[in-house]
């Protein structure tokens, strides 16, 4: 039966879409007729290579998937999980139809004796040993794959239709391992890449270089126009692609518990306070009314404060509480003590460390920590010395380490001295352990007392009442809020609320900035009826409902300086930045150092030697491939012109080139530039039959 379920995990069983048949079946034509399902769009979810996926068969093989991950996972899944999902289910559709139509092309395929092969002969897939591998032993037996089909036609429907899946899933795997690996193989390094390779690692320059960073001219004092930005856009088209994506504004309105609330709880939490102190299975009655698992035993250390300091006062049968824990009420019984076999105690200490590995080191770091030790004897202020000199993380608690047991969760140098001590107070000698020495003070004796407490936790949550208060807050906003002016107008004379913005929102996303399973809001603002500066409704995310307006939009198929303003600015400054800082330098002549001064503040001059053209590092101006170019492309004592580079205008000057040596046989770097390729053919090869296939996805609009 083991078996079975590893198998289902594997394939994932398809679930028909009963629900939604059903509501086409009732409302028909009508439904259809007016839009109103599916967010009032066609019933297409994208296409691929032409063909148009439907929302049904999409959906169809969505649930397949689902299912499969709630039997692997055991547990239903989640919004998250659910997006996941979905695109392994898009996937698949792209691997079925533009991955395939590559396929059929080339006469790829996987023969029935291929497939018996991968399942149960001399190549066995690695999917199928991992399924049955016995978990146990961790050995792939091949008898037993062969035991199982030979009951195949005695299983369940449900199985075989599983085991199709599964075998289908192999195929497609193994073809497109096929294809990849003929691909691959395509792949080839010439003679000539193998030799630029090996001299971009082996030859080296000595260079000194004038540098005038960009950052130098003040932001403010170079202006940047509209058409000085639409210019070089229309020259750098290929590196800023469009995209659809909203930028919205928003307000939210916080589902908080209320005084009303807190009250209520509190007289519940009486109530059951009564309930508990008469219930003959006090631990029962706690686990069936409490919002919050509480252990029946709690050592001292382990229970919050309040009902520690309760500890003197505890009677058999006692109730303790109501004590108010952040957002929860919590009441407790004891019920008796017994003992366990381990120890509790609580406990501060000074951690010195060695600043070395050597034993002057470690001879230092031991006088430093007898020399606090005997402060503290003399009556030194123990967490003043901590927070002073201790090196672990407990400094900024006075050295307090809390409450741990003698279970190993201390190295056993420290457990040893804390536990072989007897009462509290400090320990009268440095203790030694592999993270250096300790000054030790013992704040809580050991105890070993278990304490039987039942307990019952209720979370303070908003009502009804509060829920529908909020909403009404809500609601009115964004009645009272008809266009982005209103908006803007109604924030202000509430000062209670607070614009957040959420630039350029993508239209698949879940999240809007801390906003998490976000949705419906971000379907809203790519509704084709939703225009820039119209305002949602009240919409309810979490525990907040959140009014938005949109305040910009962009768009896959048109590009626009808005689009990508803040780069473009960044850029066009900085090459206008560049004329000013080249014009300012003129015809330099004598030393850089001559140079440099004559230009004035943030010029600098610096040196760097045995730079290579692979990676090349320049110091101040860091990672500048232009420049390096240049430097290699001098003679030695040859200077360059000032040019604008990566983060600076620069002047490199050659002082030593030294040419890769001369080599008969480049074959290590033909393999290594192959390899490269080779192993970026996976992406490549995705990338292009993407492109090829011209996707569109559309799913956002029904998700």
């Amino acid at each position: 039966m083991a078996l079975i379920n590893k198998i289902r995990e594997k394939s994932g069983v398809a679930v028909a879409v009963i629900a939604i048949s059903l509501i086409l079946f009732i409302v028909g034509g009508d439904l259809l007729g007016n839009q109103a399902l599916f967010g009032g769009r066609d019933q297409n979810v994208g296409e691929i290579a032409g063909q148009d996926i439907s929302y049904q068969e999409y959906n169809a093989k969505v649930d397949e998937a689902r299912a499969a991950f709630e039997q692997q996972s055991g547990r239903p899944a989640t919004e998250q999980d659910l997006a996941q999902i979905r695109d392994q289910a898009w996937n698949q559709f792209i691997m079925d139809i533009a991955y395939q139509e590559q396929f059929d092309k080339l006469g790829i395929k996987v023969t029935p004796d291929e497939l018996a092969d991968m399942v149960q002969g001399n190549y066995i897939s690695p999917a199928i040993r991992q399924t049955f591998t016995n978990p146990q032993t961790g050995v792939f037996d091949k008898n037993v794959v062969i035991n199982y089909l030979k009951n195949f036609k005695s299983l369940p429907a449900e199985q075989q239709q599983a085991w199709v899946n599964f075998e289908k899933n192999l195929s497609a795997d193994r073809m497109r391992t096929k294809y990849e690996n003929l691909l691959r193989m395509s792949v080839y390094a010439t003679t000539a890449e193998a030799k630029k390779e090996y001299e971009a690692q082996n030859s080296r320059a000595d260079v000194k270089f004038l540098y005038v960073p960009y950052y130098t001219i003040s932001d403010t004092t170079v202006k940047v126009t509209d058409s000085q930005l639409q210019d070089y856009l229309d020259k750098h088209k290929d590196e800023y692609k469009g995209y659809n994506s909203r930028t919205i504004q928003y307000v939210t309105f916080s589902i908080a518990s209320s005084k009303d609330d807190s009250s209520a709880l509190y007289n519940q939490i009486k109530s059951l306070a009564r309930g508990l102190a008469s219930a003959t299975n006090d631990s029962s009655y706690a686990q069936m009314n409490s919002d919050v698992r509480v252990p029946l035993y709690l050592t001292a250390g382990e229970m919050p404060e309040q009902l520690r300091a309760s500890i003197p006062t505890f009677t058999p049968g006692g109730v303790y509480g109501p004590f108010k824990e952040n957002n929860t009420y919590f009441i407790y019984k004891y019920g008796g003590s017994k003992k366990d076999t381990n120890f509790t105690v609580r406990a501060s200490h000074i951690l010195i460390r060695a600043a070395g590995q050597g034993d002057s080191a470690k001879a230092d770091a031991r006088q430093r920590a007898e020399a606090i030790l005997k402060q503290i004897q003399g009556g030194a202020d123990f967490a003043a010395l901590a927070r002073q000199n201790s090196a672990d993380g407990s400094a900024q608690l006075g050295g307090d380490l809390g409450y741990f047991k003698n279970n190993g969760q201390m190295v056993k140098p420290f457990e040893s001295a804390i536990f072989g001590f007897n009462g509290v107070g400090l320990i009268p000698r440095v203790v030694e352990t592999d993270f250096g020495y300790h000054i030790i003070k013992v704040t809580e004796p050991k105890t070993n007392t278990l304490y039987r407490i039942a307990a019952i936790g209720k979370e303070i949550a908003p009502s009804q009442v509060t829920r529908d208060e909020v909403y009404r807050k809500a609601d009115q906003f964004a009645v009272e809020s008809k266009s982005k002016e209103d908006f803007d107008k109604n924030v202000k004379e509430d000062k209670s609320l607070v614009v957040a913005t959420a630039e350029r929102v993508p239209e698949n996303a879940t999240n809007v900035n801390a906003l998490a399973s976000a949705r419906e809001l971000v379907r809203w603002a790519f509704d084709k009826d939703t225009d820039i500066g119209d305002v949602s409704k009240a919409i309810e995310i979490g525990d907040q409902y959140v009014v938005a307006v949109v305040t910009g939009k962009t768009s896959d198929d048109k590009v626009s300086v808005d689009d990508f303003r803040q780069e473009l600015t960044q850029q066009v400054r900085n090459q206008l930045k560049g004329e000013q800082i080249i014009q300012k330098l003129g015809t330099v002549s004598g030393t850089l150092e001559a140079a440099a001064q004559k230009y004035g503040a943030g010029a600098l001059v610096e040196t760097v030697t045995d730079v290579n053209m692979a990676n090349g590092f320049l110091k101040s101006a860091g990672i500048d491939p232009v420049a390096v170019g240049k430097a290699f492309g001098l003679k030695a004592g040859k200077r360059s012109k000032p040019f604008a580079g990566e983060s600076g205008v620069l002047i490199m000057e050659t002082t030593k080139l030294t040419p890769a040596a001369n080599v008969a046989d480049y074959a290590i770097y033909k393999n290594m530039v192959q390899q490269n390729q080779a192993s970026r053919a996976s992406f490549y090869i995705n990338e292009a039959i993407r492109e090829e296939a011209k996707i569109k996805d559309n799913r956002a609009r029904f998700y």
